[in-house]
C-alpha cells in the first residue's frame, strides 16, 4: 500500500488498563493502515481488543504508546481541544446502541453534530439550509415519515438509521462502526449492511467496522482478524481496492 494512497494508519498501538495491582495489555502492538474509499473490517471474538483500536483510531482514547496517522498528520498528538474539532469534522461513529438523545426527535438527534460544529450563532443563520440537508439524510435512510418520532417511538432498525443519518451530517471522510448491527434482527441487520455499502459505494465514504458478524465481515473490501489485542491475518476480500 502506498503512502499516498493511506488515509488512515495506526502504527504499533500498545494500550494497557490498570487492573488491580497488576495491568492488562489490551493492545500489543497494533499496526492498521486503510485507503480512501475502503470498506475495513476487523474481526475477532469479544476481548480481542476490536472496540479498543476503534476507539484510539478514531480519537475516543488514547493510546498507552503508538502514533495514528490520518492523511499523514500525526493526530494522536493533538491537543483535546483539537482532537475533539478534527473528530466532528472528518470522523463519523455508529455503535451498536445508537446513543439517540431520548429528549429529541429523529430530526433533532440527526441536527446535533452540526449545532455543535457550529456554535449558536453560526447555526441558527443556517438553520433552514442545515434543516434540508438533515431531512434529505434521513430520506436517503428511508426515515422521511418518521423525522418527527422520538427514539422511544421507533423500532431498532429505525433507530439505527437515524444513527447513520446523524453520522453523516458533517460530510465525514471517514465513519467508525461499532457492532452497527449487533442489536437488531438479522433482516434489519441486512438491510443496514446493504445500505453501508450503498453509501460506501455512491459516495466514496470509507468505513472501519470492528465485528464478530461473519455476515457483516463478508461487506468490506479487506478483513483483518484480530485476536488477543494483535492482528493475526489479513484477507483481500473484494477487488475494488486490490491494485
Amino acid at each position: 500500500m502506498n503512502k499516498s494512497e493511506i488515509l488512515l494508519h495506526a502504527e504499533n498501538i500498545h494500550r494497557t488498563f490498570p487492573v488491580g495491582e497488576g495491568k492488562l495489555d489490551v493492545l500489543k502492538g497494533v499496526d492498521i493502515s486503510m485507503r480512501r474509499g475502503e470498506i475495513l473490517v476487523i474481526l475477532g471474538p469479544s476481548g480481542a481488543g476490536k472496540s479498543t483500536i476503534l476507539h484510539i483510531m478514531g480519537l475516543l482514547d488514547k493510546p498507552t504508546s503508538g502514533k495514528v496517522f490520518f492523511k499523514n498528520e500525526e493526530i494522536t498528538k493533538l491537543n483535546q481541544e483539537t482532537q475533539s474539532a478534527y473528530r466532528n469534522k472528518y470522523f463519523g461513529f455508529i455503535f451498536q446502541f445508537y446513543h439517540l438523545l431520548p429528549e429529541f426527535n429523529a430530526l433533532e438527534n440527526v441536527l446535533m453534530p452540526q449545532m455543535i460544529a457550529r456554535g449558536p450563532l453560526s447555526y441558527r443563520s443556517k438553520y433552514r439550509e442545515i434543516e434540508k440537508k438533515a431531512k434529505d439524510l434521513l430520506e436517503i435512510v428511508g426515515l422521511t415519515e418518521r423525522i418527527k418520532h422520538l427514539p422511544s417511538q421507533l423500532s431498532g432498525g429505525e433507530r439505527q438509521r437515524v444513527a447513520i443519518a446523524r453520522a453523516l451530517i458533517n460530510d465525514p471522510e471517514l465513519i467508525f462502526c461499532d457492532e452497527p448491527t449487533g442489536n437488531l434482527d438479522t433482516a434489519n441487520a441486512e438491510n443496514i449492511h446493504q445500505l453501508l455499502v450503498k453509501l460506501n459505494e455512491e459516495h466514496n465514504i470509507s468505513f472501519l467496522f470492528v465485528t464478530h458478524n461473519k455476515e457483516l465481515s463478508d461487506k468490506g473490501h479487506r478483513l483483518l482478524y484480530m485476536v488477543d489485542g494483535k492482528i493475526i491475518d489479513e484477507k483481500l476480500q473484494k477487488t475494488k481496492h486490490s491494485t
